[in-house]
C-alpha cells in the first residue's frame, strides 16, 4: 500500500540505508484551546540529538508488526501497510517507556503493574522492548488502537548530508487524552526532561538561544504553529496528506541553506547551514 514514488526509492542502490523510525506528537488543550504539545530533553550523553527537545520516539523494533496484526492487542489495523502498522505501535510503546503518557486502550490500568511494565520496557535490551510490551498489553488487557494515531508526515535526512544515524521517521499526532493529566515523569535515560509547551513558545525558546532543536524538529513546530484550537487540530490535519519530506542543500545567494519542498503545509522551508544541528 505505498505510493510509485516510495517505491523507486526503495529500489535506488545508490539510496543511503535509512533506520525505520517513528515519533509520536503528543497534544493536549491548553490555555484558550491552543495546542500544547510534550517535548523531551534528550540525556547529554545521547549519541542523537544529545541535549535537544524532541518528540518521544525511537527505531521500529522487528517485532512491533506481530503486536499490529495481534486482534487480542491491537484493533484498527488491517487495512494499513507493515510499516505504517508497525510504526504507531512504536509509537505507543515509546511513549509509555520515555514519557509515562499510555496511549493504548482498556480498562483503567493498576498503577502499580504500569509502574513495573514501563520500568521493563526500560532496562530490557532494545531487541525485547516489543515483547515486553507485547507482554504488558495482554497482562492489562489493553490494545494499541490505530486511528489514535494520525499520520502528520515522514521525514528522511538529505542524500548528501554526512550523518551517522540515518532515520526514516514517520510522524504521527495524537490525543495525549486521559494522560495528559496524569503524572508523567521521564525515563532518566533517553529523556532527561519533559516539558508541556505550545508551538509558538518552543520556537521562540529556541530562537532565543535557551532550547536546542534539531532540523525537523523546528521544522514541525512552525507547522505546528498553524493550528490554534485543539478541538479542530486532528480533523484538519486528517484531513491532508501526510507529506514525504526530504531536505535538500542548496546555495542562496553565496551560502549554503538547508531546504524543504514548498506547498505541503510546511509555512518554514528552510534555514541557514550555519544554524543547523545535524545530531
Amino acid at each position: 500500500m505505498q505510493d510509485a514514488a516510495y517505491h523507486r526509492r526503495m529500489s535506488d542502490p545508490q539510496k543511503p540505508v535509512s533506520i525505520p523510525a517513528a515519533t509520536v506528537i503528543l497534544a493536549r488543550p491548553g490555555p484558550g484551546d491552543v495546542p500544547e504539545y510534550l517535548l523531551v530533553q534528550r540525556g547529554e550523553n545521547l549519541a542523537f540529538a544529545g541535549g535537544a527537545l524532541v518528540f518521544p520516539g525511537g527505531r521500529v523494533d522487528a517485532a512491533d508488526i506481530d503486536i499490529a496484526r495481534n486482534a487480542d492487542l491491537a484493533t484498527g489495523f488491517a487495512g494499513l501497510d507493515d510499516v505504517d502498522a508497525a510504526a504507531r505501535v512504536t509509537c505507543a510503546r515509546e511513549a509509555l517507556e520515555e514519557t509515562g503518557v499510555l496511549l493504548t486502550e482498556g480498562p483503567h490500568p493498576d498503577e502499580t503493574a504500569l509502574a513495573s511494565a514501563r520500568a521493563a520496557l526500560a532496562s530490557g535490551p532494545d531487541a525485547a522492548e516489543s515483547a515486553s510490551f507485547a507482554a504488558m498489553l495482554a497482562a492489562m488487557a489493553h490494545k494499541v488502537d490505530a486511528a489514535r494515531f494520525i499520520p502528520f508526515a515522514r521525514w528522511e535526512p538529505p542524500a548528501a548530508a554526512a550523518i551517522v544515524r540515518r532515520f526514516d521517521t514517520r510522524f504521527y499526532i495524537a490525543d495525549a487524552g486521559r494522560s495528559a493529566s496524569a503524572v508523567i515523569t521521564p525515563d532518566g535515560f533517553e529523556a532527561h526532561a519533559l516539558r508541556w509547551t505550545t508551538a509558538a513558545e518552543a520556537i521562540a525558546d529556541y530562537e532565543a538561544g535557551r532550547a536546542a532543536m534539531v532540523f525537523p524538529t523546528w521544522c514541525n513546530m512552525h507547522r505546528l504553529a498553524q493550528y490554534q484550537s485543539h478541538a479542530t487540530l486532528f480533523d484538519q490535519l486528517a484531513a491532508k496528506p501526510a507529506p514525504y519530506v526530504q531536505p535538500a542543500f542548496e546555495t542562496i545567494d553565496g551560502e549554503p541553506w538547508l531546504t524543504i519542498p514548498e506547498g505541503i503545509d510546511y509555512p518554514v522551508t528552510r534555514d541557514r547551514v550555519n544554524n543547523i544541528r545535524r545530531e
